[in-house]
Order: structure tokens, then C-alpha cells, then sequence
């Protein structure tokens, strides 16, 4: 989701050198992107004349985002920024002594409905509740039609040893054994729900209490208190099911509702709709509009974010600091299921 992007901004990007553990992959994107400097090994990588580094790896985000800044590179980070809130104040401690911009990829924080949300709630008072509710569906059906390059030379012993330091990791941040927490807070949390808990915060502050939590293979559910009102989040798991992608925030006033309703985050140009709703104390008048803000990508406006924050030496709106908070909440939650 983010190359094409890069190509298309090559007024402000250029894609100088890539790399991927298999050199099946790093060749095959190296060609349909013109990039000549292509490595297997990322430290090879930060030695090449770069600006900046995008670490969008599926493993933890620490040693090479610590390279990189160390390095003197910005560093655009996936997100979660890291598995445990200890490595991702690493992250930060390296940043701020290099004095190099970290970003972190929260892309529905950039999506012009959501910032639209952010305008609606503003002006809205009081909110009596929020709800969250995300059905993760199958992945394949969403990203088939792409031109995805998977490479099988990679070698086992170095799989081997990164599916053994990403154990590691887990195991250092929430110091649990049951394998359902464990596989709940690797790839339901940090995978897919901080998402929805980065954009809840974004929206309504920073959370006082996490009241309730419930967490297990079939989904999770929470309930928190934030400044303005209680929320609660649900998060379900239906990876097995069939491909009916759906998300959706909600926010409760006495004479109004909004919702934003996202579609799958990999169709590219589809739209997030802004359903506003109301009516009339004096009658049972009520309305209903279901507006489509913008055919932006979300993804191509947080890249611009990347390039603003570094040429205007200004900090991003998704900090480093915002998302090491997402990692600690997510690290409370599964401490609060474990006890």
C-alpha cells in the first residue's frame, strides 16, 4: 500500500533502495519500481546515501527503527511502533538523540472523513456514549487483485530464529503463557485493533480508565472511560469467514448520532462514509445523510504527513509517543485477562 504511492509522489519521493529477506521479492519489486540498490540484509540497507527509511516489517520494529535513527535517517514506522511499550520508548530515547523525525503509519488518522468526525465532535456537546465495532474478515479476498510477489528462498533458519526473538519479545512485554493471550495481543491487538484504539484516543482523548476488558479467540471487547464520555470496543474475529470487511465508530448525542463506517483498508480510492443523523424534540421528525467526504487515499495523505513533518522539521500528527501509548493499553489489557 505504500509503493505505488511513493511512485505516484515523485515529487517529493524517491524510492532509492529496497529490501526484503527474499531476494525473489526485493529483485521483483526492484524491477517494476526502476530501484537498483536492493538488499537482504536491512543493515546493509542504512549504510546506502538515504534520507529516510520506511520499516514496514511484520516482526518488531525496534532494532531497525533504532538503526535507522542512530543512522541519522527519519524513520516512517508501521505500525504497532514495537511490541512492548519498553521497546518503543527505545525507539523514541533514539529519535530525540539523533534529532531525526519518527512517524508512525496510523493511516485512518489521515483519511479526510475522519478528520471531518473530528470537526462533527467538536461541535457537538455532550456525548452520552461512543461505540467501536471491527469484523476482521479474510485478508486474501481484499489484496488478490493486486500484483503480489511472494518469494519461498528465504532461509529457514533465519525464519526460524525471527519467529524465536518474536516470542521473545511477547513474552518480555505481558509475561503470560496461555497461547490464547498470547496470539490475542501479537495479532488481534497489535496487529489490527490498535488501530481502532489510536483512532477512539485521537478522537476523545486519552483514556482514564480501561473498566472492562474482555479478551479471547473469538474477539475482544472493552470498555473505557474517556474525558468526555464511556466507549466501549469490540473486535471480532471472523478471519475464517467470508470476505464482508466491517468497521464502524458511533458517537451518541441527545438529538444526535455519527458514524463513520470504513470500508477494507486495502481497496484503494473507497471511500469512508460519514452517516449524520437527528431530529426534533417536538415531534418524531427525524433525517438521516450518509455523505462521502473524499476519494483520497489515506495511505498517500499520511506519506504526505511523512514529507511535511521532515521538510517543515515539524512533529507528525501520529508521534512515536501517541503509539507507544496504544502498546501499553493493549499491554493492559491482556494484564487485566491474565490475572
Amino acid at each position: 500500500m505504500h509503493l505505488h504511492y511513493l511512485r505516484e509522489l515523485s515529487d517529493r519521493f524517491e524510492i532509492a533502495a529496497l529490501c526484503d529477506l527474499s531476494r525473489t521479492v526485493v529483485d521483483s519489486v526492484g524491477e517494476a519500481y526502476g530501484v537498483d540498490r536492493r538488499y537482504t540484509d536491512w543493515t546493509a540497507l542504512l549504510a546506502a546515501p538515504l534520507d529516510a527509511v520506511l520499516v514496514l516489517t511484520t516482526g518488531s520494529h525496534e532494532p531497525m527503527a533504532v538503526a535507522a535513527a542512530q543512522a541519522g535517517r527519519h524513520v516512517f514506522i508501521e505500525k504497532p511502533i514495537a511490541l512492548s511499550e519498553a521497546e518503543g520508548q527505545a525507539i523514541i530515547a533514539a529519535g530525540k538523540k539523533a534529532g531525526v523525525r519518527l512517524m508512525v503509519g496510523y493511516m485512518k488518522r489521515y483519511d479526510p472523513a475522519v478528520e471531518r468526525m473530528a470537526d462533527e465532535l467538536r461541535d457537538l456537546r455532550p456525548l452520552r456514549f461512543a461505540r467501536s465495532t471491527t469484523a476482521e474478515y479474510p485478508l486474501k479476498w481484499y489484496v488478490a487483485h493486486y500484483p503480489i510477489v511472494r518469494g519461498t528462498d528465504i532461509d529457514a533458519k533465519t525464519v526460524a530464529s525471527l519467529q524465536a526473538d518474536d516470542e521473545a519479545r511477547v513474552t518480555a512485554a505481558i509475561q503470560v503463557a496461555d497461547p490464547v493471550l498470547r496470539y490475542a495481543y501479537r495479532h488481534s491487538l497489535l496487529d489490527s485493533m490498535i488501530h481502532d484504539i489510536n483512532l477512539m484516543r485521537s478522537l476523545l482523548g486519552e483514556p482514564k480508565t480501561l473498566r472492562f476488558a474482555s479478551v479471547a479467540q473469538e474477539g475482544i471487547s472493552l470498555f473505557l472511560d474517556f474525558p468526555q464520555s464511556a466507549a466501549a470496543m469490540h473486535w471480532v474475529n471472523l478471519t475464517d469467514g467470508v470476505a464482508r470487511y466491517q468497521q464502524e465508530f458511533a458517537f451518541f448525542y441527545p438529538e444526535r448520532r455519527a458514524t463513520l463506517v470504513f470500508p477494507s483498508p486495502f481497496l484503494r480510492s473507497a471511500p469512508v462514509e460519514l452517516v449524520l443523523e437527528g431530529g426534533s424534540q417536538e415531534s418524531p421528525r427525524s433525517w438521516k445523510t450518509v455523505e462521502t467526504i473524499s476519494f483520497q487515499s489515506a495511505f498517500k495523505r499520511e506519506l504526505l504527513e511523512f514529507y511535511a513533518c521532515i521538510t517543515q522539521e515539524r512533529e507528525p500528527r501520529t508521534t512515536a509517543e501517541d503509539a507507544v501509548r496504544d502498546v501499553a493499553l493493549c499491554q493492559a489489557i491482556i494484564r487485566q485477562n491474565a490475572n
